[in-house]
């Protein structure tokens, strides 16, 4: 039995990978870059700046430090624009009745995202109350695949990696989680997400034992943390 939930935010809780999208979109146009919601994939969960740099790399393209920081603020104020208008409809389905479920069962819950936004998109959402802990881009150093966003998210819980249970929409959040020493329940298909311990299509129906015995069993097996 977990104590602890670590979850990402883009993909998981709330879809804003259209809002980065859009916003990588007019930077791309503005540099005459190729980018295509394809490319976009390899954005998720990737820091401001690695993003900026594969953008780059997609046009074979190279800039001076300087000149792309002011690109990946130009980008920060395209995608404030958008989650700026953002409600409650567009959480994902079933995030409400699962953080409501793990309230109840005395879980600690972390949010433990890439983004430098996390905390106004929380608020738009009218989510913030039910996170104990919010580990962001603001308070990391290095991005994911480093472990280094869950391992923070674990202590900010008064808790050991080991007993989190890390849920990632993305293949570096998987690795991430599992270099931390912590099972990763993957979002999404699992053909997209080889690595982790197991897969759900998305959070609604979800069931927090039935998640839990899952792991246990795998666990048992030798096949997760």
């Amino acid at each position: 039995m977990h104590r602890g939930l670590l979850f990402d935010l883009d993909g998981v809780l709330v879809d804003t990978a259209k809002y980065h999208y859009l916003a990588w979109s007019k930077i791309a146009q503005e540099l005459g870059l190729p980018f295509t919601l394809q490319d976009n994939e390899r954005l998720k969960g990737v820091s401001r700046e690695r993003s900026f740099e594969i953008l780059l790399e997609l046009g074979g393209r190279k800039m001076e430090a300087g000149k792309r920081a002011e690109y990946c603020a130009r980008k920060n104020e395209y995608y404030l624009s958008c989650i700026r208008q953002m409600t409650r409809r567009e959480i994902l389905p079933g995030v409400c009745d699962f953080l409501q479920q793990a309230r109840k069962k005395d879980y600690r819950i972390a949010l433990g995202s890439a983004s430098r936004n996390s905390r106004l998109i929380l608020e738009r959402l009218e989510l913030l109350e039910l996170f104990d802990a919010i580990v962001d881009g603001t308070a990391v150093h290095s991005a994911k695949p480093d472990p280094e966003v869950f391992l923070q998210g674990a202590k900010a819980l008064g808790l050991a990696p080991g007993e989190c249970i890390v849920f990632e929409d993305a293949r570096a959040g998987i690795e991430a989680a599992h270099a931390g020493g912590m099972p990763a329940v993957g979002i999404g298909d699992k053909k997209d997400l080889p690595e982790a311990d197991l897969c759900l299509p998305g959070l609604q129906g979800a069931d927090l034992s039935e998640i839990e015995r899952r792991l246990a069993e795998k666990r048992e097996k030798g096949g997760t943390r």
